[in-house]
């Protein structure tokens, strides 16, 4: 089951359902947003409760990220494949990355308030200031009030690699900034997540209409369980609102690729959607 949030014809926000290229807008009753259906003991059968207004063709639409006041985190080097292209980036982070990755505890950080994230169809933004920057296709999981993994959702964890191998520390600003993350196109809920090697990523880059990277991968060729992952940021951390945690890349373009104004970011995560952007930068 897949819902989100899109504008309708009065440019006022609702939350649907979407099936196949229709959405269903639903009559929420006494529940006020769609993060109060994420934090209801069942939220597939609390949106099957709910009455629908007449369906409207998906692609009369425009959605927005399917997020409310909820944070969004994210891990890093949970794939083999990150924990080599962070130690690409210099020499002053090789030998962190590789311990993160070795760790029981993982890297952890937060990636953006709700307000700095774009939805399906919305633009990314790339930094004025950094000269190497990539889109991170990431499974990321829609998380309760009580952390319980209740969908998932396409993440994109843009990412200026230049300033974070410039310094580790200078992660936070590597990372966020605004129009920095990407949610959509909608949550696909789940009562249990299927296998790992079902959960597919795939990213394409397209520039002037033609593809300029294209590789795939899954979920199960992470180090960490989504479970660890959840663990470890519960550990002295409350979330009243719920929250989305990007779950890592196993995808990342070579050194000498970088993103440019207008390039389109389309990542596919397999039983859940595409959620597709283009780039801007200030």
């Amino acid at each position: 089951m897949n819902v989100t949030k899109f504008l309708d014809a009065s440019d006022s926000v609702r939350v649907c359902r979407v099936d196949d290229d229709q959405v269903f807008p639903l009559q929420l009753g006494n529940l006020g947003s769609l993060a109060e259906i994420l934090a209801t003991e069942n939220p597939i059968a609390t949106v099957n409760s709910l009455a629908c207004d007449d369906p409207i063709a998906l692609s009369d639409v425009k959605l927005l990220p399917p997020i409310d006041n909820q944070e969004v985190w994210a891990a890093g080097v949970t794939y083999k494949r990150s924990q080599t292209a962070r130690m690409e980036e210099s020499e002053a982070a090789a030998s962190c990355y590789d311990r993160v990755y070795q760790a029981d505890r993982p890297e952890l950080f937060f990636k953006a308030p709700a307000y700095r994230v774009s939805g399906h169809g919305q633009p990314l933004r790339i930094r004025e200031d950094a000269t190497w920057n990539v889109p991170e296709p990431e499974v990321t999981l829609v998380l309760s009030p009580e952390l319980k993994i209740v969908g998932l959702t396409v993440g994109n964890d843009m990412s200026s690699r230049d300033i974070e191998g410039e310094n580790p520390l200078y992660l936070p600003q590597a990372k966020c900034y605004d129009q920095s993350a990407g949610l959509g196109p909608w949550i696909t809920l789940y009562n249990e997540l299927p296998p790992a090697s079902k959960i597919t990523v795939e990213l394409k880059i397209a520039r002037n209409g033609k593809t300029v990277f294209n590789q795939q991968t899954a979920a199960s060729e992470m180090a960490r369980s989504f479970d660890d992952l959840v663990g470890w940021l519960g550990r002295d951390m409350t979330f009243p609102g719920g929250a989305f945690l990007m779950t890592g890349t196993g995808i990342v373009p070579s050194s000498d690729f970088t993103l440019e104004r207008g390039d389109v970011i389309d990542i596919t995560i397999g039983g859940v959607g595409t959620l597709s952007n283009t780039v801007i930068q200030k």
